[in-house]
């Protein structure tokens, strides 16, 4: 396993950083071991022209030349830069502006997008465009994909479900299909990833017929420290054979305990960790397992209260890192661990709500 990539998720809906401490993250990042950026920029990222209101407005977005500047320092420590831009759910931090209030598939539901509006497809593709043009000598794309609540519940919706035989699979497959044909008729080259949470109750034949196979890469995502391993081990086999070859894993550092926990189990999330080992462990080589994401939530959601910040998942993220590289939580990747953090322990005292 420390020959497959291992990229930690940068996640800056919520809390961003200073520009000079992701900066310093980038540094420690690589020492801990980590070769890559999964980067969630939201409301951070400098959209422009019609876009331009999705900027933040609590703090300033990072400047167009703040973002070239983290790719530089990414670069120097040899970690790649994968930019996470949602396409379809999650997309809190757009639906929530009045003026595209209209694109919603639901108008209580903030994050999800209605799939039948040219108007919303145009937006997101937009969206790809200025963040790709932002990362010179970009390769890989996450597209995110995940949580796309009340799909289907919208009146559009409902009417291109009445015709026969068409299900609430397909319609968010066939969105997923534009996005991906877009991004490969724009950008040929580009390594297209996706949550695959939607993705899990399909059927292989359903997925074959979908239009995406061959285009994405499922990152099977999975936090908890009791994670079913034969139960894992199947789905990326559905997957496999579906068509897909090439598949990533997305365990979590911090953010994925509750909603409001202050402060990471170091413990929890390193079991989390050994049970991906196992998966990984006990998957067909003939799956191309090409790394795992490392997950650390700033807030559950765009309009959610922040949980677990940076700082304090500091030593939960090294310890899992550690155990990666060691294949498990030894004595050895603890101590590696704490003394690249300069604490005594990575066990932090948990911390009262």
């Amino acid at each position: 396993t420390s020959g497959s990539f291992k990229v930690v998720h940068l996640d800056l809906k919520g809390a961003p950083p200073k520009v000079e401490y992701i900066f310093q993250l980038i540094e420690c990042f690589s020492r801990l071991g980590a070769d890559g950026l999964l980067v969630e920029y939201e409301d951070m990222f400098p959209y422009e022209g019609e876009l331009k209101l999705l900027q933040a407005t609590s703090q300033p977005a990072y400047s167009r030349d703040q973002i070239l500047a983290i790719q530089k320092v990414a670069k120097s420590k040899g970690m790649e830069i994968i930019p996470l831009v949602q396409t379809f759910g999650h997309l809190e931090f757009v639906l929530k502006h009045r003026p595209m209030w209209s694109l919603r598939e639901v108008s209580n539901c903030v994050g999800t997008l209605n799939p039948h509006k040219e108007e919303g497809f145009k937006l997101v593709m937009e969206m790809l465009r200025q963040v790709v043009e932002l990362h010179p000598g970009l390769n890989a794309l996450h597209i995110g994909a995940d949580e796309v609540y009340m799909l289907g519940e919208g009146e559009l919706s409902k009417l291109w479900l009445a015709s026969s035989g068409r299900t609430v699979e397909q319609l968010f497959l066939s969105h997923v299909a534009s996005i991906v044909k877009y991004i490969k008729k724009e950008w040929p080259h580009m390594t297209i990833i996706m949550w695959d949470d939607m993705m899990r109750g399909m059927s292989q034949d359903t997925l074959k017929a979908s239009g995406i196979v061959g285009f994405v890469q499922p990152m099977l995502w999975d936090y908890t420290p009791n994670l079913d391993v034969d139960k894992t081990v199947s789905l990326l086999e559905k997957y496999y054979s579906a068509g897909m070859q090439d598949m990533w894993a997305a365990s979590s550092f911090k953010g994925s305990t509750s909603v409001y926990t202050n402060v990471p189990s170091t413990q929890r999330h390193v079991d989390n960790h050994l049970q991906w080992l196992k998966v990984v462990g006990s998957v067909s080589p003939v799956l191309n397992m090409r790394g795992i994401a490392i997950t650390g939530w700033q807030r559950y959601d765009h309009l959610s209260v922040l949980c677990e910040l940076m700082p304090v998942g500091l030593p939960s993220l090294a310890a899992c890192l550690q155990t990666l590289i060691h294949g498990q939580f030894s004595p050895e990747a603890k101590n590696k661990a704490s003394e690249m953090l300069g604490v005594s322990s990575v066990e932090v005292e948990t911390m009262g709500r």
